[in-house]
Protein backbone atom coordinates (compact mmCIF):
# COMPACT_ATOMS: atom_id res chain seq x y z
CA UNK A 1 0.00 0.00 0.00
CA UNK A 2 3.01 1.92 0.48
CA UNK A 3 4.53 1.92 -3.06
CA UNK A 4 1.13 2.69 -4.21
CA UNK A 5 1.06 6.17 -2.21
CA UNK A 6 4.38 6.71 -3.32
CA UNK A 7 3.64 5.95 -7.13
CA UNK A 8 0.95 8.96 -6.86
CA UNK A 9 2.83 11.44 -5.05
CA UNK A 10 5.37 10.57 -7.86
CA UNK A 11 3.05 11.09 -10.44
CA UNK A 12 1.73 14.26 -8.68
CA UNK A 13 4.87 16.14 -8.21
CA UNK A 14 5.88 15.47 -11.74
CA UNK A 15 2.47 16.68 -12.85
CA UNK A 16 2.14 20.03 -10.92
CA UNK A 17 5.77 20.92 -10.68
CA UNK A 18 6.65 22.68 -14.21
CA UNK A 19 9.68 21.41 -15.93
CA UNK A 20 13.09 22.94 -16.36
CA UNK A 21 13.25 22.15 -20.69
CA UNK A 22 9.30 23.16 -20.83
CA UNK A 23 10.02 27.25 -20.80
CA UNK A 24 12.70 26.81 -23.06
CA UNK A 25 10.53 24.94 -25.36
CA UNK A 26 10.58 21.33 -25.23
CA UNK A 27 7.10 20.40 -25.00
CA UNK A 28 7.93 17.03 -24.07
CA UNK A 29 9.26 18.06 -20.89
CA UNK A 30 5.67 20.04 -20.25
CA UNK A 31 4.14 18.74 -17.43
CA UNK A 32 0.95 20.03 -19.37
CA UNK A 33 1.60 17.20 -22.09
CA UNK A 34 2.30 14.38 -19.69
CA UNK A 35 -0.67 12.93 -19.50
CA UNK A 36 -1.08 13.13 -23.05
CA UNK A 37 2.29 11.87 -23.79
CA UNK A 38 1.77 8.91 -21.29
CA UNK A 39 -1.48 7.72 -22.62
CA UNK A 40 -0.14 7.84 -26.67
CA UNK A 41 2.95 6.43 -24.73
CA UNK A 42 0.94 3.60 -23.11
CA UNK A 43 -1.55 3.29 -26.44
CA UNK A 44 1.55 2.50 -28.99
CA UNK A 45 3.40 0.23 -26.93
CA UNK A 46 0.69 -1.89 -26.00
CA UNK A 47 -0.07 -1.89 -29.98
CA UNK A 48 2.98 -3.02 -30.34
CA UNK A 49 3.18 -5.18 -27.53
CA UNK A 50 -0.18 -6.58 -28.99
CA UNK A 51 1.43 -7.10 -32.66
CA UNK A 52 4.47 -8.32 -31.35
CA UNK A 53 2.85 -10.82 -28.98
CA UNK A 54 -0.06 -12.06 -31.41
CA UNK A 55 1.66 -11.64 -34.88
CA UNK A 56 5.12 -11.45 -35.12
CA UNK A 57 5.95 -14.07 -32.42
CA UNK A 58 4.05 -17.14 -33.36
CA UNK A 59 5.59 -16.34 -37.21
CA UNK A 60 9.15 -16.35 -35.64
CA UNK A 61 8.15 -19.47 -32.73
CA UNK A 62 6.64 -21.17 -35.18
CA UNK A 63 10.03 -20.51 -37.17
CA UNK A 64 11.38 -21.98 -34.28
CA UNK A 65 9.89 -24.77 -34.36
CA UNK A 66 9.92 -25.54 -38.22
CA UNK A 67 13.64 -25.39 -37.87
CA UNK A 68 13.83 -27.65 -34.60
CA UNK A 69 11.89 -29.95 -36.22
CA UNK A 70 13.55 -30.05 -39.50
CA UNK A 71 17.07 -29.97 -37.53
CA UNK A 72 15.65 -32.86 -35.59
CA UNK A 73 14.27 -34.69 -38.60
CA UNK A 74 17.80 -33.89 -39.94
CA UNK A 75 19.61 -35.59 -37.24
CA UNK A 76 17.23 -38.83 -36.74
CA UNK A 77 17.89 -38.86 -40.37
CA UNK A 78 21.32 -38.79 -40.55
CA UNK A 79 21.68 -41.68 -37.83
CA UNK A 80 19.55 -43.73 -39.52
CA UNK A 81 22.14 -42.94 -42.94
CA UNK A 82 24.99 -43.40 -40.25
CA UNK A 83 23.45 -47.47 -39.18
CA UNK A 84 22.24 -48.36 -42.56
CA UNK A 85 25.73 -47.10 -43.78
CA UNK A 86 27.27 -48.87 -40.19
CA UNK A 87 25.13 -52.07 -41.61
CA UNK A 88 26.44 -52.02 -45.33
CA UNK A 89 29.95 -51.64 -44.46
CA UNK A 90 29.65 -54.39 -42.20
CA UNK A 91 28.03 -56.60 -45.35
CA UNK A 92 30.60 -55.02 -47.03
CA UNK A 93 33.42 -56.53 -44.85
CA UNK A 94 31.38 -60.10 -44.15
CA UNK A 95 30.91 -60.60 -48.73
CA UNK A 96 35.12 -59.48 -48.78
CA UNK A 97 35.91 -61.72 -46.29
CA UNK A 98 33.67 -64.74 -47.78
CA UNK A 99 35.00 -64.26 -51.28
CA UNK A 100 38.65 -64.06 -50.03
CA UNK A 101 38.14 -67.21 -47.88
CA UNK A 102 36.32 -68.56 -51.37
CA UNK A 103 39.18 -67.58 -53.21
CA UNK A 104 41.70 -69.12 -50.95
CA UNK A 105 39.32 -72.47 -50.72
CA UNK A 106 39.10 -72.80 -54.87
CA UNK A 107 42.92 -71.94 -55.14
CA UNK A 108 43.81 -74.38 -52.54
CA UNK A 109 41.21 -76.95 -54.29
CA UNK A 110 43.06 -75.73 -57.44
CA UNK A 111 46.45 -76.67 -56.57
CA UNK A 112 45.64 -80.07 -54.81
CA UNK A 113 43.78 -80.86 -58.17
CA UNK A 114 46.47 -79.60 -60.10
CA UNK A 115 49.08 -81.80 -57.97
CA UNK A 116 47.19 -84.43 -58.08
CA UNK A 117 46.90 -83.94 -61.75
CA UNK A 118 50.82 -83.94 -61.69
CA UNK A 119 51.37 -87.23 -59.78
CA UNK A 120 48.86 -88.86 -61.69
CA UNK A 121 50.48 -87.45 -65.19
CA UNK A 122 54.33 -88.55 -63.58
CA UNK A 123 53.39 -91.92 -62.04
CA UNK A 124 51.88 -92.58 -66.05
CA UNK A 125 54.75 -91.07 -68.00
CA UNK A 126 57.30 -93.21 -65.53
CA UNK A 127 55.34 -95.98 -65.86
CA UNK A 128 55.02 -95.50 -70.06
CA UNK A 129 58.95 -94.75 -69.45
CA UNK A 130 59.60 -97.95 -67.24
CA UNK A 131 57.55 -99.73 -70.31
CA UNK A 132 59.41 -98.58 -73.19
CA UNK A 133 62.68 -99.16 -71.10
CA UNK A 134 61.72 -103.34 -70.43
CA UNK A 135 60.58 -103.29 -74.54
CA UNK A 136 63.92 -101.58 -75.30
CA UNK A 137 65.87 -103.64 -73.16
CA UNK A 138 64.04 -107.32 -74.39
CA UNK A 139 64.92 -105.69 -77.77
CA UNK A 140 68.34 -104.99 -77.24
CA UNK A 141 68.56 -108.65 -75.40
CA UNK A 142 66.91 -110.51 -78.62
CA UNK A 143 68.92 -108.15 -80.83
CA UNK A 144 72.11 -109.69 -78.81
CA UNK A 145 70.96 -113.30 -78.73
CA UNK A 146 69.99 -112.79 -82.60
CA UNK A 147 73.20 -110.85 -83.38
CA UNK A 148 75.30 -113.50 -80.98
CA UNK A 149 73.68 -116.67 -82.80
CA UNK A 150 74.60 -115.00 -86.33
CA UNK A 151 77.91 -113.82 -85.31
CA UNK A 152 78.23 -117.74 -84.47
CA UNK A 153 77.18 -118.55 -87.61
CA UNK A 154 79.27 -116.19 -89.08
CA UNK A 155 82.41 -117.08 -87.10
CA UNK A 156 81.69 -120.87 -87.90
CA UNK A 157 81.55 -120.11 -91.51
CA UNK A 158 84.03 -117.95 -91.72
CA UNK A 159 86.44 -120.27 -89.06
CA UNK A 160 85.25 -123.47 -91.49
CA UNK A 161 86.22 -121.55 -94.68
CA UNK A 162 89.59 -120.35 -93.26
CA UNK A 163 90.42 -123.75 -91.89
CA UNK A 164 89.22 -124.99 -95.81
CA UNK A 165 91.59 -122.75 -97.68
CA UNK A 166 94.84 -123.39 -95.08
CA UNK A 167 94.24 -127.29 -94.69
CA UNK A 168 92.68 -127.93 -97.92
CA UNK A 169 90.09 -129.71 -96.01
CA UNK A 170 86.57 -129.50 -94.76
CA UNK A 171 86.16 -129.62 -90.93
CA UNK A 172 82.93 -130.93 -89.50
CA UNK A 173 80.85 -127.67 -88.52
CA UNK A 174 79.53 -129.12 -85.13
CA UNK A 175 83.04 -129.09 -84.26
CA UNK A 176 83.97 -125.42 -85.23
CA UNK A 177 80.46 -124.72 -84.16
CA UNK A 178 81.27 -125.61 -80.49
CA UNK A 179 84.51 -124.41 -80.02
CA UNK A 180 83.00 -120.79 -81.43
CA UNK A 181 80.37 -121.14 -78.78
CA UNK A 182 82.69 -121.88 -75.89
CA UNK A 183 84.72 -118.86 -77.13
CA UNK A 184 81.67 -116.59 -76.92
CA UNK A 185 80.58 -117.67 -73.83
CA UNK A 186 83.68 -117.13 -72.55
CA UNK A 187 83.88 -113.12 -74.04
CA UNK A 188 80.59 -112.80 -72.39
CA UNK A 189 80.72 -113.44 -69.23
CA UNK A 190 84.44 -111.57 -69.33
CA UNK A 191 82.09 -108.48 -70.30
CA UNK A 192 79.41 -108.88 -67.74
Amino acid sequence: MKKIYLIYLTLYLLISVPSFGASEGMPQLDSKFWISQIIWLTIIFSFLFIAIWKFFLPKISNNIENRKTKILNDLNEAENLKKTADKKLLEYDKIIENSKNEAKKLILNNKQKLEIDIKNRVNKLNKEIEKEIFNIEQEIKNLKKSSLSAMNKIAVETSGEIVKQMLGTEINKSSVSAIVESVSKERREESI
